[in-house]
């Protein structure tokens, strides 16, 4: 299937590693130039490489999303170089495994810094992509959130914010005065996905019975999934293909949550 995404620009921020890796070079296969934001500086190097092989043209951007400037400096090298940006991926985010078990033992530092890097980053980058996709009459913003940020389970600040994110994208996408010029808004709820040097594999490292017999009764799949995945998804919201879907949550988990 043609996404129709050959010669479009795109921003994937947290770009160089994981679901945002396999977004960036999902979107690169479509013929779409790219862009990725992130603190590694090595793996942001790694992956500019890989999306340049497919014959596109990329930027890497060491930043550090909770520092505004950073994200200012992010935008004003995209639109320095492009002069636009077609598609915002908003996917850098994390702190589902922050702070404390007890609840009134976390600090408020770390609900701040949760809410800041995923909701808030999210926030920021789409105030300042939305001009440009007004005056080209054209534009995809997607979040990436998770299934927790759908429904409970899991630590409350990360819920918190990818709830915060999912709210976002569907408030935006309801306003009729942005979706007219030709923009949509959607997020996706990713469930556990294996991402090397992460969480997932350093618990199935330590105790790889356990875990697999954790996967096998909580994963109707029986496995978790991969970036590709996630990525894949992701790249069709971004397509013209996708022209009416607008303000959805999509999962991506096997069915793993428990929400519709």
């Amino acid at each position: 299937m043609d996404l129709a995404l050959k010669g479009k620009y795109a921003l994937v921020t947290g770009g160089s590693h994981g679901i945002g890796r396999s977004i960036a070079l999902a979107l690169a296969e479509e013929g779409c130039n790219v862009a990725i934001c992130a603190r590694n500086k090595e793996r942001l190097e790694e992956t500019v490489v890989e999306l340049e092989v497919r014959g596109i043209q990329s930027i890497g951007i060491s930043a550090d999303v909770m520092i505004p400037a950073d994200i200012e400096r992010v935008m004003k090298t995209v639109i320095d170089s492009w002069g636009t940006i077609h598609i915002l991926v908003n996917n850098v985010g994390g702190g589902g495994r922050w702070g404390s078990d007890k609840v009134e033992e976390t600090p408020e530092d770390v609900w701040l810094d949760v809410y800041n890097k995923n909701a808030l980053a999210a926030i920021r980058f789409t105030m300042k992509a939305i001009p440009f996709m007004r005056k080209q009459k054209w534009g995809r913003v997607v979040a990436i959130s998770s299934i927790y940020g759908r429904e409970g389970g899991g630590r409350p600040w990360f819920n918190m914010a990818k709830s915060a994110e999912i709210s976002f994208m569907k408030t935006l996408a309801m306003n009729a005065d942005l979706v007219r010029d030709g923009i949509t808004f959607n997020s996706v709820a990713p469930g556990a996905i294996m991402i090397p040097d992460t969480g997932w594999e350093k618990e199935q490292k330590q105790t790889p019975e356990k875990f697999k017999e954790m996967v096998d009764s909580q994963f109707p799949l029986g496995r978790l999934g991969t970036p590709e995945e996630v990525a894949s998804v992701v790249a069709f919201l971004c397509s013209e293909k996708a022209s009416l879907v607008n303000g959805a949550s999509i999962p991506v988990d096997g069915a793993e949550g428990k929400s519709f």
